[in-house]
This record gives structure tokens, C-alpha cells and sequence, in this order.
């Protein structure tokens, strides 16, 4: 059962490599941040091949809650607190505007309704206080909402999407462009300018690898301050009645679902209820917090409609909050480690990369290192 609820299985799929493969640019990751790559180098008519070791979203893009968030993975105010004002507001500036811009690339993906940041304890709704003022001071939309999910926040420029038909319409739109794209070609061996397959070689000048869990088992120097977890989800069956109209953060975003158009329910969470056993890299889902889902399903949002998906991705988290962007290596970019929230920032992330590599420069790269020399200064 571990699949996502998010897969009509319509997927014609792509070839693996074979043979030798040339090209400027070899994108390693068919993932959001790698195939937002892909459209990046495109657009600059860079020669980029994009190549996977699984299936065009099998990762985490593909596995995902279908949160579309503006801002990093740290809330609003904590960003501020951080990595001060200036590159807090510029960064939550871009996210809104690359959600308009994909909202506009695939608007029958998408569902912009808001999203509600739901408080568990009075604690919290004291932390959703400052979330709001900080918001509200630099001029973002933000309102207080109470209602039959409960009190805390209404963040109206937030909303949903379906993940894997993201990626999938993406992909297909650069196969149809003539962009050459490879699934299930494990890259084995790496070096400067060449990477082999078990099928073939792709020999390039540089290299983007746009990978979000494991990263730091691809580069052991990120190791240090990148470690993957497994975020695990559920979904149940259509037909229960229409009650949650926006996706829900509750309790400082550990639980999270949304209400899909045929009232099926898909609700990820409990992470930190096993946090030693959820560091790691394995996608089965465990019995420990697939259980506390199934409680959380009956007793909670009082959904009655029985489970028929059961799936785990991995993701990679920072010790600060802040995607990795950045030459890991010479001639290898890196982007992931997007802490849990890479439908967004992934995306930005991947095209950073690319103009990166291209030796071009990067206003989201430049706020990210911005802030993450703010948030040193600061200890």
C-alpha cells in the first residue's frame, strides 16, 4: 500500500539512458527543483539532459502533502527573528510570486483558497499572534481566523496543488520540447563533467543535482548540517462530505491535510512522536505513526471513509531552516534539503541552480546567503 494517493498511474514514462549521452548541462533529479532546472536552461538554450534513478516523482515531489506555502519552512516570524527583515521579506516576496507563476504555468493543478495555520494549545496561539504581526507589518496577507477547524491563522495566498500531476505536466511539457530526460538511471559514479549509469555514460560540463532526501548521502561534506527523515502520509477513500475547504497546519505544521474535490482525505504527520526511528532513509511506512494517523483520522477530523493509501517519503532537513543552494563541488551545484516544504522553494531552488551554473547570477541565491550570513552574525 505505500503509494501515494496522487497517482492515477497514467504515466507513460521516459527511457533510461544508454550509450553516451552528451550535453551542457546534466540535471540529476526528476524531481520539482530539478525539472524547474530543466526550464530554466531551456529558456537560456542550454543543451541539458535531466536523468533519475526512479520515475519522474518519485521523491518527495511526488509524494507530498500538495501544500502550496508561501515563505521557507520556518514560519514568518521566526525568518525575521533569524535572518532579519530585509532577507526574510525579499525571500517571502519571491515564494509568492513563484506561486502566481506556476499557479498561471498549470492552473488545473492547482487550488488557491487559502491555507489555516491551526493552533493545538494556548501556546501556540500566543506563537500564531506573532506569526500574524510579523506578516501583517511587512504589508503580507494575513488574517485571524476561528472556525470549525479552530483558531489560529488564515494565510489567504497559500492553497493546494496535486504533486504528482505537477511534475508529471512538467516533465512532459520539456519532453515534448524536445528536452532529453532518462528515468531510471541510477547514477553510480560521479566526477567533474561525467556521470555513469548502469546503462551508459552522460558526459557534460556541468552538472545540477536537485535532490531533497538523501542529499547528504550523495555529498557526505553536507553531512554536518543535512540529515534526511521520513515523512509518512495516509489517504482515505472518496465520499465523505466536503468539511475542510483550505489545507490545515496544526500543531506547529507536525499534523497536515487537505480535503480533495471528491472528499477523500489525504493527512501526513507524527514525525517527532518517533523522531530516532524517523531520521533515516527508509520510504515504508512504519506501524508506530501509521497508527497515531489512523487516530488522528477518527478522533480528530472525524473521517470515517477507510484508508486505501499508505506512503513515506524522504526529505532532507537543515540545521537552520535554509535550503542548500549552492557549488559543492567544482563544476556540481546542489539544491535540496528543503526542510519539508519543497513545492515552493524547490522550485525557486532548482532555478537558481541552473542560472547559477550557467554562470549567471541569482537574486533568490543571493537572499538565501543573505540570510544564512545574517543568522551567523546573529550565533
Amino acid at each position: 500500500m505505500n503509494g501515494p494517493i496522487w497517482d492515477d498511474h497514467a504515466w507513460t514514462g521516459l527511457p533510461r539512458v544508454e550509450g553516451l549521452v552528451r550535453c551542457e548541462v546534466a540535471v540529476v533529479g526528476l524531481g520539482g527543483s530539478g525539472l524547474a532546472a530543466l526550464e530554466e536552461l531551456r529558456s537560456r538554450g542550454v543543451d541539458a539532459v535531466g536523468v533519475d534513478a526512479g520515475a519522474v516523482g518519485a521523491g518527495a515531489a511526488g509524494r507530498n502533502g500538495g501544500f502550496v506555502l508561501a515563505g521557507l519552512a520556518k514560519f514568518y516570524h521566526e525568518t525575521v527573528a533569524q535572518c532579519g527583515r530585509g532577507p526574510a521579506a525579499a525571500l517571502y516576496r519571491a515564494t509568492l510570486a513563484e506561486i502566481r507563476r506556476q499557479v498561471e504555468a498549470m492552473p488545473e493543478v492547482f487550488r488557491l483558497e487559502g491555507s489555516l495555520r491551526i493552533a493545538a494549545e494556548e501556546a501556540e496561539l500566543e506563537d500564531c499572534r506573532a506569526h500574524r504581526a510579523a506578516l501583517a507589518a511587512d504589508g503580507f496577507p494575513v488574517e485571524w481566523y476561528r472556525g470549525p477547524e479552530g483558531e489560529g491563522l488564515l494565510l489567504p495566498s497559500d492553497g493546494v496543488l496535486q504533486p504528482l500531476a505537477r511534475v508529471r505536466t512538467m516533465a512532459g511539457r520539456l519532453r515534448d520540447a524536445g528536452v532529453r530526460l532518462f528515468e531510471h538511471s541510477p547514477v553510480r559514479t560521479w566526477t567533474a563533467g561525467r556521470l555513469e549509469t548502469p546503462g551508459g555514460v552522460i558526459e557534460c560540463e556541468r552538472i545540477v543535482v536537485a535532490v531533497d532526501g538523501r542529499l547528504e548521502a550523495i555529498f557526505p561534506e553536507l553531512a554536518p548540517r543535512v540529515r534526511t527523515a521520513r515523512l509518512q502520509m495516509l489517504g482515505t477513500a472518496p465520499g465523505a462530505a466536503r468539511r475542510f475547504f483550505r489545507p490545515v497546519y496544526w500543531r506547529y505544521g507536525y499534523e497536515y491535510w487537505q480535503q480533495r474535490a471528491d472528499g477523500s482525505v489525504a493527512l501526513g504527520g507524527f514525525r517527532d512522536h518517533a523522531l530516532a526511528e524517523e531520521w533515516t532513509h527508509e520510504t515504508e511506512p512504519s506501524p508506530l505513526v501509521q497508527r497515531l494517523l489512523d487516530q488522528f483520522q477518527r478522533e480528530r477530523l472525524r473521517v470515517r471513509e477507510p484508508v486505501t493509501h499508505r506512503w513515506a517519503a524522504s526529505v532532507a532537513y537543515t540545521d537552520d531552516g535554509l535550503p542548500v543552494l549552492e557549488e559543492v563541488r567544482p563544476g556540481i551545484w546542489a539544491a535540496g534539503a528543503y526542510s519539508g516544504t519543497g513545492n515552493i522553494v524547490g522550485a525557486l531552488c532548482g532555478r537558481a541552480a541552473a542560472e547559477l551554473a550557467c554562470g549567471r547570477p541569482s537574486a533568490w541565491a543571493d537572499w538565501l546567503a543573505a540570510a544564512r550570513g545574517a543568522r551567523q552574525r546573529k550565533g
